[in-house]
Order: C-alpha cells, then sequence, then structure tokens
C-alpha cells in the first residue's frame, strides 16, 4: 500500500475507545486495547479529530436486561431489528469513561450517542433510526472536512456505521483497520467488510498514514 498524506481537509473519527469495550468491560470486544497506541500515534497528525463516547440512559431499550432477554438475542424495534446488549458505558459510570491510556489531548469534538431511551445508536452520524442526526456533518463540514479517517471499536456495528453514514454524507471515508477490533457476532464482522466495499468506503493501515 502506498503512504497516504494526511490533507488539510482531512478527519479522524476515533469511535468508543471506552473501558466496557476494553479488557475487563461489560461488552469487551477481543483485544481491542490494542487500538489504542496506533491512535494516539495518528490523532497529532490530523487538523481535526473528533471521538465519539456511547453514552445509554439506565434501563436503556438496547440493553436486554431491559426486557428479561438473554444477551445477543435479536428483537424488533420500531426502527427494525436491535441487538440486545448487556447493560453497558452507561452515563456517567466508569465504564462509560475512555480507556485510561487513550491519550487524545487534540481531540476538538465529543460526540456522545445512546443518550435517547428508547433508540440505539452506533453510528457517530445518525441514531439507528436512520433519521435523528448528531449534527457531526455539519461539524466537519463547517470545519472543512472532505475526507474522514474512522477507527475504534467495533468495526462490525459503531465503526462500520459510522464510515457507511459517511459516505451517505457525501464524505471520502477510509477504515484505518489495526486501529480497529470487531465483535463478530454471527459473521457480522464479514457483512460489515462487505457493505463497506459495497459503499465505496477504503481501507488502510495506521504505518501507512504516520510520516516517515
Amino acid at each position: 500500500m502506498a503512504k497516504i498524506d494526511i490533507r488539510a481537509d482531512d478527519a479522524l473519527i476515533i469511535v468508543d475507545v471506552q473501558n466496557d469495550f476494553c479488557r475487563g468491560g461489560a461488552l469487551a470486544v477481543l483485544d481491542a486495547d490494542s487500538v489504542v497506541q496506533p491512535l494516539n500515534a495518528l490523532a497529532p497528525h490530523f487538523p481535526v479529530v473528533v471521538m465519539t463516547q456511547d453514552w445509554h440512559t439506565p434501563g436503556h431499550a438496547s440493553f436486554a436486561s431491559s426486557h428479561r432477554r438473554n444477551p445477543f438475542e435479536i428483537i424488533t424495534m420500531p426502527y427494525g431489528p436491535q441487538v440486545l446488549w448487556p447493560d453497558h458505558c452507561v452515563m456517567g459510570t466508569h465504564g462509560a469513561d475512555f480507556h485510561p491510556a487513550l491519550d487524545v489531548p487534540s481531540a476538538q469534538m465529543i460526540v456522545r450517542k445512546g443518550f435517547h431511551p428508547a433508540v440505539d445508536s452506533y453510528s457517530a452520524f445518525l441514531e439507528a433510526d436512520h433519521a435523528t442526526q448528531t449534527g457531526l456533518a455539519g461539524y466537519l463540514r463547517e470545519r472543512g472536512a472532505a475526507r474522514i479517517f474512522v477507527a475504534g471499536l467495533a468495526t462490525d456495528f459503531c465503526v462500520a456505521w459510522t464510515a457507511l453514514d459517511g459516505r451517505r454524507a457525501g464524505f471520502e471515508v477510509c477504515v484505518v483497520d489495526d486501529a480497529c477490533r470487531a465483535i463478530d457476532l454471527d459473521g457480522s464482522l464479514e457483512r460489515a467488510h462487505r457493505d463497506m466495499e459495497a459503499a465505496g468506503v477504503a481501507r488502510c493501515r495506521s504505518q501507512y498514514l504516520l510520516p516517515g
């Protein structure tokens, strides 16, 4: 892969690198802690850096406990199929905090998502109803961003949904593979890669973005 020069109209979106998705968390993603180092290395080189933070209300509609069901069952919500998750990233809790080793002082915006109690939220751009906007697209346009690089947790859910909605919003999008990790629930990683490829989402590795 050829080196990719970071441009003045580039943005980095760091998705949900939070305690509950990392080792020992309520919804831990395998090897999630390993995304921290490449993200810490990448962030200082981008003119625009946005972080997202899962920020659920207690008793959120996406929690299995709210329906007396088992985690990872799928139910139908008014906005479509919904995976039921273990309680995680409840607003104001330790699990919702960013990973303690994530060091991104250059981040200029934090998008909190999942705070609507009846609607889940994976994408940094839209809630899971595909209608309620977070305001991120407008922010990126006002900052002059045209190309976005997406990384974080998890590849097959919040990263993929963010990448796909970024394309729908008119941005060039590249997912930084080595700075992501997946849940891979019943083939969800393969589906996510297929959907992203069909939408024109590129893939790269952090080493080709770093200077030198």
